[in-house]
């Protein structure tokens, strides 16, 4: 498979009542591509937002959950989401200001 470029590790924000109180935290919620690791997560973040340094990163495999139609079982695609801490003189991300 190919390398990860910067802007496909990092598919969308999570908007949550739980990550909302986390920005308090300077901590972020991203859904990413489920091939991506912590380093790739940390230099995408910093890349795509000017002025964030990231300190640390979690992150969480959700398995795909099982569905069927009749008798055929199937599962959906799995995920991969990333909570990122910045440091105290980082500055904050845009996208999720005013929400």
């Amino acid at each position: 498979m190919a390398a990860l470029q910067y802007y496909d590790v990092i598919l969308k924000p999570v908007i949550t009542e739980k990550s909302m109180a986390g920005m308090s935290e300077k901590k972020y919620t991203f859904l990413v591509n489920p091939e991506a690791n912590k380093t790739q997560i940390k230099e995408a973040v910093e890349k795509m937002f000017e002025g964030t340094k990231v300190a640390k990163v979690n992150t969480l495999n959700a398995n795909g959950k099982k569905k069927r139609r009749g008798m055929t079982i199937g599962f959906t695609a799995k995920t991969k989401k990333a909570i990122v801490q910045l440091t105290d003189d980082s500055k904050d991300i845009e996208i999720f200001q005013g929400l």
